[in-house]
């Protein structure tokens, strides 16, 4: 049902992508038109779409997380053995929305203990929260393979998910959304909502 749909819109929009650079005048307002309207209707499926996840997520009892639970649950997942000094700066910085020196101790931190995966964790988060997704995806599938644990798994598929919405790919997104339910039911919040924090 959504592929024919969105196969549909993506045609339009490539044929939109071939007009518009040549068009002027009432051609160019006509093919602004058309852009509005594929915009329109990705962000009806999109607030649809969560609003469904909600629904489902109430139905099998998930409860949504806050960016105070998730920061709790990322915790809980910890080795305190390795709680070394640039952690705690990157957590303080994480915790106060200053994502750029919260990235910098993360980045150390994994350039000396790559395999300490919740540094990763938190470094992925930063670039999604500083908006810089291509960052964020390359840092959440590279975790993906290294660990067992259904949260941080759940929680990559999630980020993943949203930054697909970003990238306007429904079909990838709504794939990763289910594996993250799937992997962990009680961690399926998109991330998205951290914003609203």
């Amino acid at each position: 049902m959504f592929k024919h749909l969105f196969s549909t819109m993506n045609e339009v929009l490539e044929e939109i992508q071939k007009e518009y650079p040549s068009s002027n005048g009432d051609k160019k307002a006509e093919l602004d038109e058309q852009l509005q309207v594929l915009k329109t209707m990705s962000d009806e499926f999109i607030e649809a779409w969560l609003l469904f996840e909600e629904k489902l997520g109430k139905f099998y009892g998930a409860v949504p997380i806050s960016t105070q639970t998730l920061h709790n649950e990322l915790m809980d997942l910890d080795l305190s053995s390795k709680q070394t000094d640039e952690f705690m700066r990157g957590q303080g910085y994480y915790k106060l929305h200053m994502y750029d020196q919260a990235i910098l101790e993360f980045e150390t931190l994994i350039k000396r203990q790559p395999d300490f995966l919740l540094a990763r964790v938190y470094l992925a988060m930063g670039y999604l929260r500083k908006g810089e997704y291509g960052e964020a995806y390359r840092h959440f599938q590279f975790l993906l393979p290294l660990t067992e644990n259904s949260k941080m798994k759940a929680i990559s598929y999630n980020a993943m998910g949203c930054i697909q919405i970003q990238n306007q790919n429904m079909e990838k997104a709504f794939e990763y959304f289910q594996k993250a339910y799937h992997t962990d039911p009680s961690c399926m919040e998109p991330l998205i909502n951290l914003d609203e924090s």
